[in-house]
């Protein structure tokens, strides 16, 4: 479902579309169990950088599949609750919590991140991984982080960034990779962050993890194309091979030229 300039989705359109992409089979094969840069490696250095620790109220928004919740608990022994859009996403997490005897520390709950159902001043840490730029109502979803942390609580947010407009021919890769029609430059998720209340205390550079699971994605996609030559997969008929290739070209090339980058960001809740 990609966005053009003829075309722009309303905001449930948005929200149902990425919620559909990052279920399907065609995001499973691309983007394996972690579905953004930098995977859990990631994933887990924020964990550090918030000094997570056992007992602590960790709220994951846009938790998808729950690999992320999952080994947050794992390795901090912190309670975490993740709120997904999509209701597919929530029983799939919810099984792999199961499957990872750690369904005592990890929860799932379907909900929207401009809308999270839970109480104000609540969790000690909100982490949030390459989905504040899909939010269509992004000054509401920066309020909503405020709102649910606790005095002195801190969010840990990674997520894409642009340095210049989006290319034409990437605004597919909105139903094909991470829903990145909306990346911001830095000082805009800055911006959304500071007018929410909230205190930006940290950040890195994490371009090189881009830049590594977009080759993976083609790698990925070349393995694909050989093994439905051979019959030995059967790839979903919604799934276009050449597009997908297509797309992920175009993607690594406009990180080389620097359009887009990644980062790592700490804010805290100073009241």
């Amino acid at each position: 479902m990609p966005m053009d300039t003829e075309h722009r989705l309303d905001a449930t359109e948005i929200k149902a579309c990425c919620a559909l992409t990052y279920q399907s089979d065609a995001a499973r094969l691309l983007l394996g169990d972690s579905f953004h840069p930098g995977g859990i490696r990631l994933t887990e250095h924020l964990g550090a950088l918030l000094h997570l620790e056992p007992g602590q109220r960790v709220l994951d928004v846009a938790s998808g599949q729950g690999r992320s919740a999952i080994a947050l608990a794992q390795r901090y022994s912190c309670q975490v609750l993740g709120i997904e859009y999509g209701a597919e996403a929530v029983q799939q997490a919810t099984q792999a919590a199961v499957e990872a005897n750690i369904a005592h520390l990890v929860t799932f709950q379907q909900g929207d991140a401009e809308h999270l159902p839970v109480p104000d001043n609540h969790f000690d840490a909100v982490i949030c991984e390459c989905a504040f730029c899909t939010f269509p109502d992004k000054t509401t979803a920066a309020a909503e982080f405020q709102r649910v942390l606790k005095p002195a609580g801190q969010l840990g947010l990674s997520d894409l960034t642009r340095t210049d407009e989006i290319p034409e021919d990437l605004q597919g890769l909105l139903a094909w990779i991470a829903c990145i029609a909306d990346a911001q430059p830095v000082d805009a998720y800055v911006r959304y962050l500071t007018e929410a209340g909230l205190t930006i205390t940290m950040l890195e550079n994490h371009d090189a993890a881009l830049q590594e699971m977009v080759q993976q994605i083609q790698g990925k996609l070349l393995g694909a194309e050989l093994l439905q030559r051979l019959q030995k997969i059967k790839l979903p008929a919604s799934f276009d091979l050449e597009q997908a290739k297509k797309l992920a070209r175009a993607a690594k090339a406009a990180i080389q030229a620097n359009t887009f980058g990644y980062i790592a960001l700490l804010a805290s809740k100073v009241n």
